[in-house]
């Protein structure tokens, strides 16, 4: 059974071109291949006498597909002297049938040629994808080691400033809030290979705390580049954060309606709160406008905020880099 297995197996990859095969299991493979031919030459003998060298083509081709060069031409010279020495009919070789023999072995030869060159292509091509599977490899796990290591610098970075900000904790819970923002987005966007992540998906990620029942999307799946993700994560968090804090979430009938589309390159996403506290004054623009600005002034965008007395309206737009 395990010799069959082996035997199996050295097949398998001598005709996939994997590997060369032995000179027993080739020369085999090729004796088989002429019987074979021969077996059919002599059922066309019955109709026709005169049928040498075609049924060899088919074993040449098979040997070559399997053993490559050295045993196309050993199988198509084989082929060439049974097809001259037997007669099935009694005949002897005469002028025609050289000439026969020459045209045989020119198509032999353009057959066995275009096998081993479409081998070495295949094998080429082989080579390239190992390798490229290779690199795609070693690139994986250097990004995972780099996300791994980004994250314990983040985790630091958090330790260090709440030891740091212990005494101001107002200061510390908006650095906390941004930072684990931040920390989720990455998260995220690690999910789908550092690629980026779907906007909807963004959104849910950030605002299902809130509720999911207190929230509705309307939009067609969208794919954000990574680095526009994580600036989006922010400026949605900010306004997250307020509708909590102001806004629609601070109340029990609060709901939030979010809508984008998208136009060639362009964003166009809609914010809208509705069922929240009646907004009095606004004060001067803060820490969060001024995120917006920053956040999205890579990808040419800006945002439009009105208060209105069912809640705030933000506009954003801006562009989407290739991905």
């Amino acid at each position: 059974m395990g010799a069959m297995t082996r035997f199996v197996d050295e097949f398998r990859r001598g005709w996939q071109g994997v590997a060369q095969p032995s000179w027993l299991l080739g020369a085999t493979f090729a004796i088989a291949c002429l019987a074979m031919a021969t077996l059919v030459r002599w059922g066309l003998s019955q109709i026709r006498s005169d049928v040498f060298f075609t049924p060899y083509f088919p074993a040449v081709f098979f040997a070559t597909a399997l053993g490559g060069l050295r045993l196309g031409v050993a199988t198509a010279l084989a082929g060439g002297a049974l097809g001259l020495m037997i007669s099935f009919d009694g005949s002897t070789a005469d002028g025609a049938r050289i000439v026969l023999l020459m045209i045989y072995l020119v198509a032999c030869g353009l057959t066995i040629w275009g096998l081993n060159h479409y081998r070495a292509i295949a094998a080429q091509q082989r080579d390239i994808s190992a390798r490229l599977t290779e690199e795609q490899t070693y690139r994986k796990l250097l990004v995972d080691e780099l996300q791994h290591r980004l994250k314990n610098k983040t985790s630091t970075i958090h330790a260090v400033l709440h030891q740091v900000l212990q005494d101001q904790p107002q200061v510390w819970a908006s650095i906390d809030r941004r930072l684990r923002a931040l920390s989720a987005a990455d998260d995220l966007i690690t999910k789908v290979d550092g690629r980026g992540c779907d906007l909807k998906e963004l959104l849910v990620a950030e605002l299902g705390p809130y509720g999911h029942v207190r929230f509705n999307l309307n939009g067609d799946p969208l794919f954000l580049p990574a680095k526009l993700a994580v600036s989006l994560s922010l400026v949605f968090h900010e306004l997250a954060t307020n509708a909590g804090k102001y806004g629609a979430f601070s109340s029990p009938r609060g709901f939030l309606q979010v809508s984008w589309t998208q136009l060639d390159d362009r964003l166009k996403l809609t914010w809208d709160e509705t069922e929240g506290p009646a907004i009095d004054c606004v004060g001067k623009p803060g820490f969060g406008t001024k995120l917006f600005g920053a956040a999205l002034a890579p990808f040419d965008g800006k945002t439009e905020t009105t208060f209105l007395k069912t809640g705030i309206h933000c506009t954003l737009q801006c562009r989407i880099p290739p991905s």
